[in-house]
């Protein structure tokens, strides 16, 4: 199958410079290709994964990926999709961002190759960067272009107007020391990659063959945006969004959604996610392609052992059994829960309840104990007199305490 079709079926394809040269171009050789990313933060979220999950599957069918970190690009800051100037970082922390970012892409992304524009970028000096690429960029055009004049009545400063430069001087050194011909992004960054093409025309030449493919916004059967969580973005560092959070984020899809995220972000075969489909019809309280679907995206970007703590953690939550997790189990299955810190000192279970804030007063504490709608690490615990010494449970860090059937908390200890 050629790769233009695959990326059709799985609905990877917004706009596309030119469908039937590009479709000819791959058929006939491999092709280097990229997208960028730039240090805005020190991780990826999710909203990343689909650009760069299209350029691997352009690798699995021979062709060279390369993803450009934006050391220089990011050092200014990009006005798409934005309503007014981003804050300007320090040069310290783009570094920092940006030497987070290539570990994290490196990890997931094996067979890329990796640059940094600010390597190109940085030895141009004000005036060659006027007279040899500034020169072949017409105002009027730029400002037509829907980046550009959504911010003309909020105001764009100069610094961001010559962000699409820089992006189209990206394309244009690859395309020189590379031979990289297509562009990927997101669909708000089609007015940059396009850019970039008139950009190589007018420095190499009409018959350049260069192309651009844009991917696009991922919306909810509801017609919301895709990626969201009440706490947030969904992070691809550990540290700020634990795999089994990372996990649990897929497995809870809507069965409306789950085909549309199988064929995106998943490597799946059309007959497989075409099986799935069927699963959803006939026997949806399985939820076989929600787990499915969270086993392969959490196995990519999260390695096999985080899979397989994930899996443990939601099995024990259903179960009950919370005293088979480990400490660092523990950290990550109840990240998003209520908590508080208490001494390490042996504490009285009624006392406990209102120290990590179950419950309001000591008379609800006591009704619930003696209803038996008290948990601590998994154990029912019906006495107000029973007492509860830290050390016993999970290195002493923490006490996991229930309440009903789903209430957790957490008592973390000082």
């Amino acid at each position: 199958m050629n790769i233009i079709d695959e990326l059709s079926w799985r609905g990877l394809i917004n706009q596309q410079s030119d469908e039937e040269g590009l479709r000819k171009l791959v058929d006939e050789k491999d092709i280097s290709l990229y997208c960028g990313m730039d240090p805005t933060g020190d991780s990826m979220h999710i909203g990343h994964l689909l650009p760069f999950m299209t350029l691997k599957r352009f690798g699995d069918m021979g062709h060279h990926p390369y993803i450009v970190i934006g050391g220089a690009t990011g050092s200014i800051g990009d006005p798409s999709g934005k309503k007014a100037e981003r804050p300007m970082q320090t040069m310290d922390q783009v570094n920092h961002n940006v030497e987070a970012l290539s570990n994290q892409a490196k990890r997931i992304f094996t067979d890329f190759t990796m640059v940094n524009n600010y390597d190109w970028t940085e030895p141009i000096g004000i005036l060659d960067f006027l007279r040899d690429y500034g020169k072949l960029f017409n105002v009027n055009t730029m400002l037509g272009k829907e980046i550009i004049s959504s911010r003309l009545e909020a105001g764009i400063s100069f610094t961001e107007f010559t962000y699409q430069i820089l992006q189209s001087l990206d394309f244009l050194t690859l395309y020189r020391k590379h031979n990289v011909q297509l562009q990927v992004g997101g669909g708000d960054q089609w007015g940059n990659l396009t850019a970039g093409l008139d950009l190589i025309h007018k420095a190499e030449g009409q018959e350049a063959k260069v192309y651009a493919l844009t991917i696009p916004l991922l919306l909810k059967a509801d017609g919301t945006k895709f990626g969201k969580t009440a706490g947030g973005a969904v992070w691809l560092d550990a540290e700020k969004t634990s795999p089994y959070e990372f996990y649990q984020f897929w497995f809870n899809q809507d069965d409306k959604d789950v085909i549309n995220l199988l064929k995106k972000f998943t490597f799946l075969t059309q007959d497989e996610i075409a099986a799935l489909a069927e699963k959803v019809k006939t026997a949806p309280e399985k939820r076989e392609a929600q787990r499915t679907l969270a086993e392969e995206v959490t196995k990519f970007v999260h390695g096999e052992e985080a899979l397989k703590t994930a899996e443990k953690i939601t099995e024990v939550l259903f179960s009950g059994e919370i005293q088979a997790l480990t400490t660092d189990e523990v950290a990550q299955a109840f990240s998003g829960v209520p908590s508080e810190e208490i001494p390490a000192d042996q504490i009285n279970l009624v006392d406990l309840l209102i120290a990590a804030n179950v419950d309001k007063s000591k008379r609800q504490a006591r009704e619930d104990i003696q209803n038996g709608a008290i948990r601590i690490n998994g154990e029912k615990l019906t006495e107000t007199t029973t007492m509860i010494d830290p050390k016993d449970s999970f290195d002493g860090k923490y006490i996991v305490i229930r309440r009903g059937k789903k209430k957790y908390f957490l008592a973390k200890i000082k």
